[in-house]
């Protein structure tokens, strides 16, 4: 299980996903059936993702697949913005 922030044209949101990687080819493509075409994703430590959605996190988490799936945990730009500081979130994966 992943975590990760991705920045869209809209704003950030917060997902977790069973896929192994955020540029994994089948993770951008349903990104892309989101209307996703084009961001910049920052993995998370998943605890101290856990740690601060606690049971929002417990209830998103008991719906993912173990293979192939992918969650919105907060799709609140502002929330998600101001959850992270930049130094806990790891390199910047980009696509377009």
């Amino acid at each position: 299980m992943k975590a990760g922030i991705i920045f869209t044209g809209t704003g950030p949101i917060l997902v977790l996903t069973s896929y192994e990687a955020f540029n994994d080819a089948k993770f951008v493509e349903k990104l892309a059936r989101k209307g996703i075409m084009k961001f910049i994703a920052y993995e998370l430590d998943l605890d101290q993702v856990k740690n601060k959605y606690g049971g929002q996190y417990d209830t998103i988490v008991n719906d993912v697949k173990q293979e192939d799936d992918l969650r919105v945990l907060d799709y609140n730009g502002h929330n998600v913005f101001y959850n992270f500081a930049f130094s806990e979130m790891g390199p910047a994966i980009m696509h377009e």
